[in-house]
């Protein structure tokens, strides 16, 4: 879009201004405006990585995900299980921190980025409601000691780490309860992506009517009790257990006792040959247990599955290979159906084994911000392109073109590290297309071109415009950009005598997701619109950054922009001035929403608007909307953050703030719409979404 649009000879519009103007969202993000770009553990740079014990840092880009299965289920007052997702980050290193924060009363995302050992030695940390625990990569680790989330305790995840080597010396130790992770009736939790190893008396106790519980994608082994769930008469916990793989472990795989729903599926149960270890059971149903088990692959085990006779237990799809001794199922419980609770997909079992054994366990990175993510990649058509030929198909275009028309499911691109030089266009007619950079960082994998609106195109047909000078287009419906930057190095610089519009990602379609991107640009870095002005658009976009000038976020598409960092950039000639939004919302729709990130960069103070209302050609039946809420502000923010475009005045569309922070934030006056707290409350991010909930599937 043209930065110096000639003014409409239309009228401007005089209505009445509706109260409803924006979406909600719990409390602002701290990151500060001019971090550096990250990893996908979100540690911006090397002097963030290097600050003291326990300094607050920008949110992991997964480490706000919430959880899946029954801990993702609304009940006893929580809805579903995020964990620490709307307090501050913390990155500990010491004991000490790790203690002061996991047992506070406000909510933390707590970044375990050190070895971190008990003392004394079996210590269980008591953790408080509302935290997230995670690795930071693979260097999370806990040893001596674990964790224990006490009766009440709600809303807890625990992700990413290694808990490890409280043994004592005793085998069937009846002594020291030395466990990873203890709860005691505990609501909603989740225990995901964790090696757990070599503890005393067991790995998992999930005890006294703990319910809401997944456990998922961990690795539990060197121990003789696994994983223990019961210690009560009641029948009435909920618990999902999902893509685990559990071995050299002797009983309790799990034991499961008087569960009223357990859900197990996609699990490995592998008792390895010539070890000093034999399993003397797997999975068991014990006393009043309703069990549904999956899809599971069991290798080796003596008594893969037990059931007791007051138990049920209902079988489907599992595989069985060298086992011997007892595999049970029946009983007179009532049937019924995971899915009436939660959604989820099953893996073919003959799968799990490769599946798990390169899935389960602290990530260096996970590319994706879903629990269920791993799966779905994993289950999917996978083509993957190397620029140095490893691949099937050297450019990524290549691997597009190659992508059946109107393709039913899921294909994921996978794009190794490297430079990509190209135009990438995914058309409409192939949807459900996910472009990932298969690195550990997001700045591993760049896809990157130059052109800009005013250029020639090479046939001589005409310019490219605005929306053809982008670097990757996105035409298609339920796509997705992940873990890699995108880039339009057009140099505004030698060109000044053609239209400097240069924009790096388009998106054209609806339900379009874009996590742990960089997206580069000077002016119109990110286009966002819809395939046609009477068709809906919506795109979330997540634990990203965006750079850029002028209208650098802009369209009528309806957009969430979450948990991100906007970065300003000076202009060709040095200067600074700007603005980040230009929506052109049709009326009716909601426009552009910025959630909980933060604005800032190193240019000028106050000399970058939050943003202005685009009426394309003139257009009256346009309703701009931007609201920019729970958001860092630099000090490069105007205190008249809003400006009027092409004729029309700002303050007859839909422009407003609620709770920012920082130094370029400012109160409420005629020149500053801030919402009311009903206005907010009224409005949050899944209306903004409708009913779509962004998943990686």
């Amino acid at each position: 879009m043209s930065e110096h649009r000639a003014k409409s000879t239309a009228k401007p519009r005089h209505r009445r201004r509706r109260t409803a103007l924006a979406v909600g969202v719990p409390l602002a993000l701290t990151a500060a405006g001019s971090l550096a770009y990250g990893t996908d553990l979100g540690l911006f740079g090397a002097d963030a990585q290097a600050q003291a014990s326990a300094a607050t840092a920008a949110a992991p880009a997964w480490a706000t995900a919430s959880a899946d299965g029954f801990a993702s289920v609304d009940a006893l007052g929580q809805n579903g299980t995020y964990g620490g997702r709307d307090g501050k980050t913390v990155t500990v290193k010491t004991l000490a921190d790790l203690e002061k924060y996991a047992t506070a009363s406000e909510p933390y995302v707590i970044v375990v980025a050190a070895t971190i050992t008990m003392d004394p030695v079996g210590k269980e940390i008591k953790v408080q409601s509302n935290k997230t625990i995670v690795g930071s990569g693979t260097s999370g680790h806990i040893v001596g000691g674990g964790f224990f989330l006490g009766q009440g305790v709600h809303n807890v995840i625990i992700r990413n780490l290694t808990i490890r080597d409280a043994y004592q010396g005793v085998w069937n130790d009846k002594e020291h309860d030395f466990d990873a992770i203890q709860m005691d009736g505990a609501h909603h939790v989740w225990i995901d992506h964790n090696d757990l190893r070599h503890m005393a008396d067991g790995l998992i106790d999930s005890r006294k009517d703990t319910t809401y519980l997944t456990v998922s994608w961990n690795k539990l082994s060197q121990e003789n009790k696994a994983f223990g769930i019961g210690w009560t008469e009641n029948t009435t916990a909920d618990i999902t257990i999902h893509h685990n793989w559990i071995r050299e472990t002797e009983q309790r795989n799990p034991s499961t006792d008087n569960v009223a729903h357990a859900h197990l599926y996609n699990n490995f149960l592998e008792d390895v040959a010539g070890t000093d270890i034999k399993s003397s059971y797997g999975n068991y149903s014990r006393g009043k247990t309703n069990m549904l088990l999956e899809n599971s692959y069991f290798q080796g085990l003596t008594n893969p599955v037990v059931r007791d006779a007051t138990a049920t237990l209902v079988q489907r799809g599992n595989v069985f290979s060298g086992t011997t001794g007892k595999n049970e199922s029946g009983g007179t419980g009532a049937a019924w159906d995971p899915k009436t609770y939660y959604a989820y997909t099953l893996d073919k079992a003959a799968d799990v084994p490769a599946l798990l054994k390169a899935g389960v366990g602290p990530r260096a990175s996970i590319g994706t911000t879903a629990a269920t993510a791993s799966t779905t990649a994993a289950a999917a058509t996978t083509l993957t392109v190397a620029a140095d030929g490893s691949g099937q198909y050297r450019t990524v275009q290549a691997a597009v073109d190659a992508v059946p028309a109107n393709n039913p499911s899921r294909v994921v691109i996978s794009v190794k590290p490297g430079t990509y030089r190209e135009v990438v266009k995914v058309p409409a007619n192939k949807p459900h297309v996910t472009i990932q950079g298969s690195g550990a960082s997001r700045k591993d994998t760049t896809i990157v071109y130059g052109n800009a609106a005013g250029m020639t195109k090479p046939d001589g047909s005409g310019t490219y415009g605005t929306p053809g000078s982008a670097t990757v287009s996105v035409q298609s419906d339920d796509s997705q950009v992940r873990n890699l930057t995108v880039t339009n190095d057009f140099d505004e610089s030698r060109h000044q005598d053609i239209a400097n519009q240069a924009v790096a990602l388009l998106t054209q379609a609806d339900r379009i997701v874009l996590d742990g991107v960089i997206v580069n640009g000077d002016q119109d870095t990110l286009e966002l619109e819809t395939a046609a002005k009477d068709k809906l658009g919506r795109v979330y976009i997540a634990n990203s950054y965006i750079t850029g000038n002028v209208d650098f976020i802009f369209g009528r598409a309806t957009v969430v922009v979450d948990k991100s960092v906007i970065t300003l950039k000076k202009r060709w000639n040095g200067t600074s001035a700007g603005y980040v939004t230009a929506p052109s919302t049709p009326g009716g729709r909601k426009g552009i929403l910025i959630n909980r990130s933060s604005i800032g960069g190193d240019v000028t103070a106050a000399s970058f608007y939050l943003g202005r209302n685009w009426h394309p050609s003139g257009d009256t039946t346009v309703d701009p909307q931007t609201t920019v809420r729970g958001t860092t502000l630099s000090a490069a923010v105007k205190s008249t953050p809003w400006s009027d475009m092409g004729g029309f005045s700002w303050k007859e569309d839909r422009f407003a703030e609620y709770q920012n922070t920082g130094a370029g934030a400012g109160s409420a006056s005629g020149d500053r719409p801030q919402l009311t707290a009903a206005q907010a409350a009224d409005q949050e991010v899944a209306d903004w979404l409708g009913d779509w909930t962004p998943t990686a599937s």
